[in-house]
């Protein structure tokens, strides 16, 4: 006669456990059941128990309980009294911990049994329930059976506390296959068959179908190297564990999952992207070649075994004893398992991973070119692989802040050593690389940007007015200011280039080529040829994809209205337009420029305005004066291309006028 809290002990069980819980422990049971009678073969089936009335919205009755049936031994007098002893070690051989019926009581009511057994050469037939109580055995009846087959029908119903969250037959079989996978993939023992019905009709499930060779619903897939070897706190001896990863197709929106086993059994589960990223998402098989070719989706799911594991895991089997993130006691923390499992279930599908991080890249790409330039160098030293894997603006954002902070931090830290060290031997070259690094980090400081703002104006004013010897600057000293001659966006970065004079848009331009040739090294070339979007990416061109083409003039210079002149600025804009509509030029790296009929083009002429020019520009070109006077504009509806012709005083005003605020500011 026992006699045990059974409230206390169901009330101290700790969290980790399910309410799938209960189910697993029986469908365990009935299969060692099994396996005490027939090394081979046998048969447990599971009915899933239903309230009577069904749900108004999808129709189903929610779940009640279950009934697992099974034809091993039976609860016999061994097995009866074990069931009556706290912490039996009557399974302790196949990580029985004694506990696992209490689990029931958390999530249901009613625990009843009914066994046949051999005693003898005859049967009995022995029926019980599970008490709340001090008795753990209650209402226990004993009669004989006859010539029955031996086996057992547990019960568990009148679920409480939680609402058993799925329905439907196949979702409950489909979590219980993965749950019992372990079983189903022993090499050391064939499972019984499991088959799952529902009390109110319907066809049943054979659970052993999900691995069969016809319609496999779960795949196992192979890689180089399934184990693990981790260091514990014994430095002369590596835990080792195996990792065995499975395709398992539609998975109703799971995720991909590595799956930590003591004894057989999941333990514990944890989405793969928690350390790769790009598993956050299904992955798809194609399921014929031609017109009728369909996609499979499907997760990846690791599962870990190891002596380890089944040394330390919980009481209840829903945690390990081991710590989660680090774990001085024992030496290997479950996060340390699950990133390598998550390793080498990346090999299984590393193409697929390897073009998602592609993508990622990519995103991470558009949003520093679009939308925050000055990023450009620390992104080339920042790690992204953490980043998600469609990552916001907002979530690229903060991981360079993020990375910016941390490099900020080490060079804090390193001039702080500097500072303390008493060897000056190479004090020198030490402080010149933290020089450089805090120079790097320092870019996105604001107060330095726009003062060197004020000082490229103020120098840009100066190449405007006559010289000392009584000359003006000639063009492509005008133009090194606005970015150097000879080089592109690909060659310089971000802060060596001031486009930003001629219109703030252009700060967030993907590509510039300055003064290079647009087909070959010999061949015509525009001051500033600027692109949207890099055009060797384009693709499919979107009206929001301008290509932009700027011309510059020395100033006060004229002779180039003269009608023997061929550096007509507006006919070699128009020239470069049509040229690059029929396909003549190609991009710096030798691929095709793609546009549309609709692809916007923007011609840009830079110089003064001598009476001459104005002229020129209200006559003979048919041009609109701005209402400042100080630039004129047309459209060429045809070819898509709007130009103005700007003066370089009216360029010089707005850019100043653009940042007198923040000059007014900072007082400078």
């Amino acid at each position: 006669m026992s006699s045990i809290n059974i409230k206390r002990a169901v009330e101290n069980i700790r969290s980790g456990t399910t309410v799938y819980t209960p189910v697993i422990e029986l469908i365990v049971n009935a299969i060692q059941a099994i396996r005490a009678v027939k090394p081979t073969g046998g048969l447990i089936q599971v009915t899933i128990l239903r309230h009577d009335q069904a749900d108004m919205i999808d129709k189903i009755a929610p779940v009640d309980g279950f009934i697992v049936r099974d034809d091993g031994i039976g609860f016999n007098e061994e097995h009866r009294n074990s069931f009556d002893t706290l912490y039996t070690a009557l399974k302790a051989g196949d990580g029985g911990k004694g506990f696992g019926r209490f689990t029931c009581l958390k999530y249901f009511r009613r625990f009843t049994v009914e066994s046949v057994f051999a005693d003898g050469l005859m049967r009995k037939k022995r029926s019980f329930a599970m008490g709340h109580g001090n008795d753990i055995i209650i209402d226990e009846k004993v009669a004989d059976a006859g010539v029955a087959a031996t086996g057992s029908a547990v019960t568990i119903s009148g679920a409480q506390a939680v609402k058993f969250p799925d329905k439907g037959l196949d979702v409950i079989a489909r979590v219980l296959v993965e749950k019992l996978l372990p079983y189903f993939i022993d090499p050391n023992s064939e499972c019984p068959q499991i088959v799952m019905r529902d009390d109110q009709g319907g066809s049943p499930i054979l659970l052993n179908d999900y691995l069969g060779q016809t319609n496999r619903q779960i795949v196992e897939l192979s890689v180089q190297k399934n184990e693990l070897h981790l260091k514990s706190l014994d430095k002369d001896k590596d835990e080792v564990f195996t990792v065995r990863v499975f395709k398992f197709y539609a998975p109703r929106a799971n995720k991909s999952k590595v799956s930590l086993v003591a004894h057989r059994r999941e333990v514990t589960d944890v989405t793969m992207q928690t350390y790769i990223p790009e598993f956050a998402d299904e992955f798809y098989d194609k399921t014929d070649e031609g017109e009728n070719a369909k996609d499979r989706n499907y997760i990846i799911k690791a599962y870990v075994f190891g002596d380890y594991l089944d040394r330390n895991v919980s009481l209840e089997r829903g945690a390990f004893s081991f710590g989660k993130d680090n774990d001085l006691v024992f030496g290997i923390s479950q996060s340390q398992i699950e990133a390598q499992a998550a390793t080498i279930a990346q090999e299984a599908v590393g193409h697929e991973i390897l073009a998602r991080r592609e993508r990622k890249q990519a995103r991470i790409r558009d949003y520093i070119n679009d939308e925050a330039p000055w990023h450009r160098g620390l992104s080339r030293e920042t790690d992204f692989s953490s980043l998600s894997m469609k990552p916001t603006p907002q979530e690229i954002e903060l991981h360079l802040q993020a990375a910016k902070f941390q490099m900020e931090t080490r060079v804090r830290a390193e001039v702080k050593q500097i500072l303390q060290s008493k060897d000056t031997e190479d004090l020198k070259d030490r402080v010149t690389e933290v020089v450089g690094k805090i120079s790097q980090t320092s870019k996105n400081d604001l107060i330095h940007y726009v003062s060197l703002r004020k000082c490229v104006l103020e120098l840009f004013d100066k190449s405007l007015q006559i010289g000392d010897d009584g000359k003006y600057k000639s063009e492509g000293d005008v133009h090194d200011i606005v970015m150097p001659r000879k080089r592109d966006t690909d060659q310089i970065d971000y802060d060596q280039h001031n486009l930003w004079i001629l219109d703030e848009r252009l700060n967030f331009t993907e590509y510039v080529a300055s003064d290079k040739p647009m087909d070959d090294k010999n061949g015509d070339r525009t001051d500033l040829s600027i692109f949207g979007k890099r055009v060797a990416f384009r693709g499919d061109n979107e009206a929001s994809n301008p290509i932009t083409i700027f011309e510059f003039k020395k100033p006060q210079r004229h002779d180039f209205v003269n009608p023997s002149s061929d550096e007509d600025p507006i006919e070699q804009i128009v020239r470069y337009v049509n040229d690059i509509r029929d396909g003549k030029y190609k991009t710096p790296y030798g691929r095709d420029i793609l546009v549309s009929t609709n692809t916007p083009f923007y011609g840009y002429v830079v110089c003064d305005f001598p009476q001459k020019v104005k002229i020129w520009l209200e006559r003979e070109k048919d041009f609109t004066v701005m209402p400042d006077g100080l630039g004129y504009f047309r459209w060429y509806g045809n070819i898509k291309l709007y130009i103005e012709v700007l003066s370089w005083t009216k360029v010089q005003r707005d850019a100043e006028m653009r940042n007198k605020v923040f000059f007014h500011k900072l007082g400078i």
